[in-house]
């Protein structure tokens, strides 16, 4: 039995998994910079150890030190969360040969999603649509060119590790291919330390759908339904909803099928999620997988009542999953804003400081995922990200107008935030009207 859990993060995601394991009476560890000293995790877990300095290079990406951190607290797992190390195959292999358990799919599948180019292969082998592009890693920059002539532009260049928008540039012509060709390889190379590339067919103004899944060690795999992640500035999510309203039922079985068969095609073990992009015509094309919790993991969790950190943990545990497919069903509409200390009128720019003052809505059918507290310090080092409101009502219409009171109810004193950008979005003819896609906000950011 899994006895104590250390999580190897910070922020809003180490206060979730904290609260999971605490409520399943599991003791916690909580990890920290030393400018992280006054962290609401480090408050709230049974144990904090310091593992380094304010840079997350030499903290939370340190993976010898979480390490040290759990042997010498007597953690016998450890939960990655997302972002940092949560997809790193070597830091799960670690935690393997230390005899820790950690609280997230094998490392081989790790590796295996997280080049791009494997497991769009892999997808093809599971019968997963994919999107038209490259057999594969392209190296040479003229074999690239001849094989983006022979897709078709508008032609997107990924990184093979690749994530965040990183490492990625969109060619509409043969000139626009050759220097983004060169720019995405080099991108690559200082982000992920892998220059390697693939090309795919650009789908334009398409809709972003994933679908969660849950799987145990017994070959038990299940979907927890989709979410509509369309609302995006620069590949990063601002608004994510369950269900989404733009499919209908029978898409929603194929998507759901798909990601099910994506998911034992690579012997999945414990919560991810299959990204789709679903273009105007319905059609849908495999994306990415995430081998980790997802950020907007709260909205599956409000309209099936299933709480996918205490999953995780038990998965890990060696338990059987516990429902079935027939078993899982779905309550409303949920809608999840992410509140980000950024000023929206300067390009975003980030917006650290004191929070003075702070007052976070409630009420029925209201919930708050997040790390900071009034006093707190919101630091240069990290994700801007402060707080997820998520909310949960009978209907989209009522979901919208509920968010938009909470939004209205939020007091962050000291500090700029994404709040009355996110209320505008909401408030926008085409997010009322559901006719929205992944160039949502560019366009209303260029009117």
């Amino acid at each position: 039995m899994i006895k104590k859990v250390l999580i190897a993060n910070r922020g809003e995601i180490a206060v979730r998994i904290i609260r999971a394991c605490h409520q399943l009476g599991i003791q916690t560890v909580a990890v920290y910079s030393t400018v992280d000293k006054e962290a609401l995790h480090v408050q709230l877990a049974d144990q904090a150890v310091c593992i380094g300095e304010a840079a997350a290079t030499k903290s939370y990406l340190v993976k010898e030190q979480i390490l040290s951190a759990a042997v010498a607290t007597g953690a016998d797992a450890i939960h990655p969360g997302f972002g940092f190390l949560s997809e790193n195959s070597q830091f799960a292999k670690m935690c393997q040969e230390c005899g820790i358990i950690f609280i997230g799919p094998r490392a081989e599948t790790i590796d295996s999603m997280g080049d791009k180019a494997n497991a769009k292969a892999t997808m093809i082998r599971a019968q997963v649509p994919v999107v038209p592009g490259s057999d594969g890693v392209v190296n040479d920059a003229d074999e690239a060119l001849k094989q983006a002539q022979v897709i078709g532009y508008p032609v997107l260049i990924k990184a093979v590790s690749g994530g965040g928008g990183k490492g990625m540039r969109l060619a509409y012509n043969d000139a626009e291919f050759t220097a983004g060709f060169a720019a995405a390889r080099q991108e690559a190379r200082a982000a992920f330390n892998d220059s390697r590339v693939y090309l795919e067919k650009f789908i334009e103004n398409p809709r972003h759908i994933e679908v969660q899944i849950i799987a145990d060690q017994y070959g038990n795999v299940v979907h927890l339904g989709e979410r509509d992640c369309s609302v995006q500035r620069n590949n990063q999510k601002l608004i994510e909803e369950a269900p989404s309203q733009f499919i209908d039922d029978n898409l929603r079985a194929g998507l759901g099928q798909a990601a099910v068969n994506a998911a034992k095609e690579v012997g999945y073990i414990n919560a991810g999620t299959i990204e789709f992009l679903v273009d105007k015509h319905k059609n849908y094309y495999f994306m990415e997988m995430n081998t980790r919790i997802q950020v907007e993991h709260p909205v599956t969790e409000m309209i099936t009542g299933i709480d996918l950190v205490q999953a995780q943990i038990r998965i890990a545990n060696g338990e059987p999953l516990g429902f079935t497919q027939e078993d899982v069903h779905f309550n409303g509409h949920a809608i999840e804003c992410r509140i980000n200390a950024e000023a929206p009128e300067q390009n975003f720019m980030p917006s650290p400081g004191l929070i003075q003052g702070l007052h976070f809505p409630g009420g029925n059918g209201v919930r708050i995922d997040s790390g900071v507290y009034a006093g707190y310090k919101i630091l240069p080092y990290y994700d801007s990200m402060i707080a997820k409101i998520i909310v949960q009502a009978p209907t989209r219409i009522e979901a919208i107008a509920k968010m938009q009171v909470a939004l209205n109810e939020l007091i962050v004193d000291g500090v700029q935030t994404t709040a009355d950008f996110q209320y505008q979005l909401l408030s926008h003819e085409k997010f009322q009207n559901n006719t929205h896609d992944t160039s949502f906000v560019a366009k209303l950011l260029e009117e």
